[in-house]
């Protein structure tokens, strides 16, 4: 329930953030669009009033708000389902990488506690150890601990197979990431598809081709394709930390899984 709760969490808050970026740009637009109507009624300005060539235009607009603008030009319904795609992506690549984090242990501390407590024989001791220790690899110390009076072979089956459910835990949700990556850029593809629909139909009614007819269409078909792409390469390079987090994480289970049968074998004689 902690790992849902933490989700839901992370998802609403980008949630929120982008859907406070989008309402700042729609109240911007209508402002910019009345400033123009405004001006267009006024008279001509006095000609002693020269032109500033200094003057802000639009390229001098912050990288954040252009975003947002190209966003609202490329069309609300698949940008919406393009940032969708950004939004539980990056929810679930950070659940998972404070997942990861917490899963790590310092298997050598944990390894030591848990052999002086066999030498002692103290077997209750070095379960406790590993109830209180967080992470993969104390789960695994305590199942094989619990079968420790069923034989060495049993010890190491249950420490392997238990490593197989540890290891399965850790790529929990990877599946939903790569889904993300897969269907952001096609998302783009068919808004793409869409503008060029839409420019092809203005040239049909118009019976025209004019570069003012096809801009609308060719500008969505850019702009969302654009989209998937970037959605697509964040949600790839967190994908490819999260694989690579695993893979150190598992390599330190196997390691300390060896060593872990070994003391029970040397504790056994």
């Amino acid at each position: 329930m902690k790992k849902v709760f933490m989700f839901l969490a992370v998802a609403g808050l980008l949630t929120f953030t982008a859907y406070q970026s989008v309402s700042a740009q729609d109240e911007e637009a209508t402002e910019q669009t009345a400033a123009a109507e405004a001006q267009e009624e006024v008279a001509a300005p006095a000609p002693e009033a020269p032109v500033n060539p200094f003057e802000a235009t639009g390229s001098d607009k912050p990288l954040h708000q252009q975003l947002k603008a190209k966003f609202i030009e490329g069309g609300a319904g698949f940008m919406a389902l393009v940032l969708i795609c950004l939004i539980l992506g990056l929810a679930i690549a950070i659940e998972r990488i404070i997942t990861l984090n917490l899963a790590q242990t310092n298997t050598n501390k944990l390894l030591g506690q848990v052999e002086d407590a066999l030498k002692k024989g103290d077997v209750e001791k070095a379960k406790d150890v590993c109830r209180n220790t967080r992470g993969p690899v104390a789960s695994i110390f305590y199942q094989g601990l619990i079968r420790m009076d069923q034989g060495v072979e049993n010890v190491e089956k249950a420490v392997t197979s238990y490593g197989s459910v540890q290891m399965a835990q850790l790529e929990k949700g990877l599946s939903w990431i790569s889904l993300f990556i897969g269907i952001a850029p096609m998302l783009g593809f068919l808004g793409t598809v869409i503008g060029l629909i839409q420019a092809f139909d203005a040239i049909e009614v118009a019976g025209d081709i004019s570069p003012n007819l096809v801009a609308g269409g060719m500008k969505v078909a850019l702009i969302t394709t654009v989209g998937g792409l970037v959605v697509a390469i964040i949600l790839q390079l967190f994908y490819n930390y999260l694989i690579s987090k695993i893979d150190t994480i598992v390599a330190q289970m196997e390691d300390a899984s060896i060593s872990f049968v070994d003391i029970m074998v040397a504790n056994q004689k």
